[in-house]
């Protein structure tokens, strides 16, 4: 996508973090308007993307390759590759300790910065320029089978969600050679996901897979009952 070239009135704002704000002696603007914005715009075009791209995808799997695409990893990763922390306005105190390099810095820059092309250019340009880089990006998670961190995705949205973390409780049973584990992912205790697995991780995975496609289709259900 990159950043405009012509910076100045929302794209600034897309690009000051609320330590540059809160530095100014006149009030300042900052990011994370923009931010909340970006990050439901660009759930929705990579979302239409891959249910129009992919059409043998179940809604389980389009939720699973969706969080491998869009998550703060690898948006933190879009953002290095168009050089967005070059243009970062920080505050002093966050730009010495290396916030131009953090991970959530950037992935909420880049998601304000898609925020901030949707109001200035509009839905059709703002997809003829991310389409084309999240193609990539699903293509890949397609040839790894989706392998991506299940547990770093849930955390994500049950953050977002509740503000909590996801709790995990694992039970082991069987001799030391054939061990197994069952592990239970808790989101405000309830229980959302099980898994088991030969191993603590294997089984955790599993779990929080199991509960991200709980978390789809209640989006689902919830998109449904407002349509009708």
């Amino acid at each position: 996508m990159g950043v405009p070239a012509a910076l100045g009135g929302v794209f600034d704002v897309a690009l000051t973090h609320r330590s540059f704000a809160f530095e100014q002696t006149d009030v300042v603007a900052h990011n994370e308007r923009l931010e909340f914005l970006g990050d439901a715009i660009l759930g929705a075009v990579v979302t239409d993307l891959i249910y129009r791209s992919h059409p043998d995808l179940t809604e389980g799997e389009m939720a699973r390759l969706r969080a491998a695409v869009v998550n703060t990893q690898a948006l933190a990763g879009l953002a290095r590759d168009h050089g967005v922390g070059d243009h970062l306005r920080l505050g002093r105190g966050e730009d010495v300790s290396g916030g131009r390099a953090k991970t959530s810095l950037l992935a909420d820059a880049f998601e304000a910065i898609v925020g901030a092309v949707y109001l200035e250019l509009g839905l059709d340009e703002l997809r003829r320029r991310i389409e084309p880089i999240f193609e990539v990006l699903i293509s890949k998670a397609l040839a790894e089978e989706f392998r991506f961190d299940s547990k770093t995705a849930l955390q994500e949205i049950v953050v977002k969600e509740t503000t909590e973390l996801p709790r995990y409780r694992v039970a082991a049973s069987g001799p030391d050679h054939d061990r197994r584990y069952i592990a239970d992912v808790f989101v405000s205790e309830e229980r959302y996901g099980r898994g088991t697995g030969r191993s603590k991780k294997e089984a955790e995975q599993k779990a929080a897979r199991e509960a991200l496609e709980r978390f789809a289709l209640a989006a689902k259900e919830s998109h449904d009952a407002r349509a009708s």
